[in-house]
């Protein structure tokens, strides 16, 4: 049951757009059991996206192909693929009659090239489409399926729900596929890696992909199943996993590490403030990103300057000039002063140089320190971290959360 997805757009092919439908039909695709094993991006060209669908029949049992169904001459998808197939377009009256029903429902003139969005390959079926003017196709073609799907996701989505879902959920054969997740903060990927490499290579029957996102790294664990065939090697891998790097998987559940601490603070009732310097906000956008986060965050300061480390935070400009703004003590200092500014139970700050200038060899670009104040004291941690200016940030972002997740759960950081 292997599926495949074709990305059609020459301006998928720029850095300006990305191609994210490809991402919703592959979770649907893979609820109704079919895996999908290859996906392609073509521009508008009839002669290269024709010879995408022929190369993609002799591998794929299913192809869907989204995009170039429009009016307009660059809308490529219907003559490509009817010349893949051998079979000529035709006009269908009652998809006419109805693009043309539908301008007047508006009171506007139908252009004479949205004809053409009633033209549909000999021998498929019509998808009706609620929301644009393009209707999509299902092609029986030598035992494959093809399914043609306007780009817009609009359009797109409310198809595959109302009219693809239906048709593929019985060619399926019940199969489906079991997943787990984990996600890991506080160890690079290769430690990750050679930590549990052990232990997914005794579980060949299930595919394990590792990816480093930023300040955290995630395991994906999956087995396609047959009927009533349960998923018990993908559950005992992941159990094995989790018990081998311990503390250090903070969700087991897809959950941001945001999510996490929201619900560690309610429950502590602990309330946060926080100050902010080289991350500029970063980390208060990642803890207001969740729905009620007003119960426990009260606000932060973005301290980017000495003299708002003075003014708002409390940071002694003695302890300024003999220590630096990036060093342990000033960022115990904002930790303490952000903390007594805005009334909160816990203080969390984090100053560092993000470069690309600024750092020296006493203190190199990379530099970052996190700290973290309560009522019984204060605590920092200090990372070198590699990488360009928002890499720096965004892991020093992750750096300022695991601190505070530590705390949450009784750990001590690492100095």
């Amino acid at each position: 049951m292997k599926a495949e997805i074709i990305a059609v757009g020459s301006e998928l092919l720029t850095p300006d757009q990305c191609d994210t439908n490809s991402l919703a039909i592959t979770a649907r695709l893979n609820a109704a059991g079919f895996q999908v094993h290859f996906k392609s991006i073509v521009g508008d060209d009839r002669g290269d996206l024709a010879g995408l669908v022929k190369g993609a029949l002799s591998r794929s049992s299913l192809i869907v192909i989204s995009g170039g169904l429009g009016p307009t001459e660059d809308d490529v998808t219907r003559e490509a693929v009817a010349k893949a197939l051998g079979r000529p377009l035709v006009t269908n009256a009652e998809i006419l009659r109805e693009l043309r029903a539908r301008f007047a429902r508006r009171n506007q003139p139908m252009p004479h090239n949205n004809e053409r969005q009633a033209e549909v390959i000999e021998g498929a079926e019509a998808l009706p489409n609620a929301v644009g003017t393009a209707p999509g196709m299902w092609i029986e073609h030598r035992g494959a399926r093809i399914v043609l799907l306007p780009g817009p996701p609009r359009e797109l989505l409310p198809m595959i729900e109302s009219s693809v879902m239906p048709r593929l959920v019985p060619l399926g054969g019940a199969r489906r596929l079991a997943t787990r997740s984990l996600r890991i903060i506080g160890l690079p990927e290769s430690e990750v890696d050679a930590g549990v490499a052990p232990l997914y290579q005794q579980f060949p029957q299930v595919q394990t992909t590792l990816l480093a996102a930023g300040g955290y790294v995630g395991i994906r664990m999956q087995q396609w199943l047959k009927a009533g065939e349960d998923a018990g090697a993908v559950e005992e891998l992941a159990a094995r996993i989790r018990e081998s790097l311990g503390s250090a998987v903070f969700t087991t559940s897809e959950e941001s590490l945001e999510e996490v601490l929201g619900r560690l603070l309610r429950k502590s009732g602990n309330t946060l403030a926080l100050a902010e310097s080289c991350t500029g906000g970063m980390v208060g956008v990642r803890m207001t990103s969740i729905p009620g986060s007003s119960d426990y965050f009260l606000g932060g300061i973005i301290c980017y300057s000495n003299e708002v480390k003075k003014r708002l935070c409390g940071v002694p400009e003695e302890l300024l000039r003999r220590c630096g703004a990036v060093s342990a003590e000033v960022a115990e200092a904002l930790a303490r002063g952000v903390r007594e500014a805005l009334q909160s139970s816990i203080g969390i700050s984090v100053t560092g140089i993000a470069g690309p200038g600024g750092g020296s060899d006493h203190k190199p670009v990379g530099l970052v320190y996190a700290a973290l104040a309560n009522a019984d004291g204060s605590i920092h941690t200090r990372r070198i971290i590699p990488g360009d200016r928002e890499m720096i940030r965004e892991r020093s972002t992750y750096m300022a959360l695991s601190l505070l997740r530590n705390h949450l759960l009784g750990k001590e950081p690492a100095a």
